[in-house]
């Protein structure tokens, strides 16, 4: 292509290009880039007037120099600025937002949206679907026969203002240069950047328009973050990103060295957040909801510290609100609240098949990611946006880091709709749990509170 030509179908000037160069060599060599000339590269970027190959080089001197708090914290305004951003103003209240980094079994949000709901402390939340090893709410929800999560922004708003919480999928018109970006990172060798997943995060969660966010930042062999110094690193910056924008913004670092929760699948995940509205279910899942759910409650300005919080929290547990609440949101959305006590008209799976420990001793490891990808083979998940997922399938696995387990004990059970492929994931289940002969400590669930004060050690 002549030069001339490829000026006209960027509709970019010579001057411009030549800025695209300086700016890529700026970064090349470890020097600060400016808001105006991260804004230019990310805008001219999203309208498709920077060529992949040009924002390949930039991200890869991202990945090598990185990035300083301020660079990072335009970086993401930037972003937010590529797309349409969420007024949620004419919510009454402090709208509080949670967002996990990913993992396995991690059933946090159903439960705690309720919780926090049912303090009345609203909870306008926006979540994405599946990918990889890891589940996605809005997946979860739509095992729930009727309900609707492609609410408009309007009824959304009514839907909180009248119930206090709702959970709807993220808008396609929020940061457009985040998909853009990111589709390019997974190919480049470029995701594993703190800077580039901080801004991918926060920018989403900053258009998303809530005044305060909980961060629940994974760690462990089935998180994204599988270094503990990493973790500290993104929690730190998200954080900075997110108080700089002026959203009151803390995180938690939690333990992915197994699944989190009992269950990892869609329609027996929703069930074990109504097992956990009831007062039973996974006691480590239940651990995470009453920590985040009370960092929720002060943020919301419903309470002054986290004790009371825990305290909120716990007794909406116990006098069944919680569970109302749930109900209450699910019908708002036009979903059939009879599900709360009636688990036969969420999906069920044809078969199950139990898998059976080898020997007696005690559970010394997992192979979480694995474990993960276990049941997207079953059907419960994506390796690709346009997967068709099977909402009824999945793995019940109990057994937790630190169990003595017997001899011949049934361990876990696979849920499948395909007779073959649930009898080879059960042989291949046990082969991703580590028996060992000597007692073993479970893993510390929390691991660390970092807010603007500083970082808070939880174990």
């Amino acid at each position: 292509m002549r030069e001339e030509d490829f000026l006209a179908h960027r509709r970019i000037s010579k001057e411009n290009i030549m800025d695209i160069i300086s700016i890529i060599e700026k970064k090349k060599y470890g020097k600060l880039l400016t808001d105006k000339e991260i804004d230019f590269f990310i805008q001219g970027y999203s309208r498709g007037e920077i060529p992949d190959y040009q924002m390949s080089a930039l991200l890869m001197a991202i990945w090598f120099k990185g990035m300083t708090p301020e660079e990072t914290s335009n970086l993401t305004l930037s972003m937010v600025k590529s797309g349409k951003v969420i007024d949620l103003s004419r919510i009454e209240g402090t709208k509080v937002d949670k967002h996990s980094s990913g993992g396995v079994a991690d059933t946090v949000t159903l439960p705690l949206v309720a919780l926090v709901s049912a303090n009345g402390v609203p909870v306008a939340k926006m979540s994405g679907r599946g990918l990889g090893h890891t589940g996605g709410t809005i997946d979860k929800l739509e095992s729930i026969p009727d309900l609707n999560v492609e609410i408009n922004i309007e009824d959304f708003i009514e839907i909180v203002n009248r119930v206090k919480g709702a959970i709807i999928s993220q808008s396609d018109e929020l940061v457009i240069a985040d998909k853009k970006i990111y589709a390019l990172r997974d190919v480049t060798g470029t995701v594993d950047s703190i800077p580039l997943i901080a801004s991918s995060i926060m920018s989403k969660k900053i258009a998303s328009g809530s005044d305060a966010i909980v961060l629940d930042v994974k760690y462990g062999n089935g998180a994204f973050m599988r270094d503990l110094h990493d973790a500290i690193e993104l929690s730190r910056t998200m954080v900075t990103i997110g108080n700089s924008l002026g959203k009151e913004t803390v995180a938690y670092i939690t333990d992915m060295n197994q699944p989190l929760g009992d269950v990892i699948g869609n329609a027996i995940e929703v069930r074990e957040a109504i097992d956990i509205l009831k007062g039973s279910g996974s006691k480590r899942l239940i651990e995470i909801i009453k920590i985040l759910g009370a960092e929720c409650l002060k943020l919301g300005h419903r309470v002054r510290t986290r004790e009371e919080g825990v305290f909120l929290i716990e007794s909406s547990i116990k006098d069944g609100s919680g569970l109302r609440k749930f109900r209450e949101i699910v019908e708002a959305q036009n979903g059939d609240g009879r599900i709360v006590e009636n688990y036969s008209l969420l999906p069920q799976a044809k078969y199950q098949f139990s898998v059976i420990s080898p020997f007696e001793g005690y559970i010394s490891g997992m192979s979480t990611r694995e474990i993960g990808e276990l049941a997207n083979f079953l059907g419960a998940g994506r390796t690709k946006k346009e997967d068709k997922i099977d909402l009824s399938v999945g793995i019940i696995l109990p057994v937790k880091i630190g169990d003595r387990i017997k001899s011949n004990q049934t361990i876990a059970t696979i849920l499948s709709n395909d007779r073959e492929k649930g009898e080879e994931a059960s042989k291949r289940l046990i082969d991703l749990i580590e028996i060992s002969e000597k007692k073993v400590e479970s893993p510390p669930l929390i691991y660390y509170r970092v807010s603007k004060e500083g970082i808070e050690k939880l174990y």
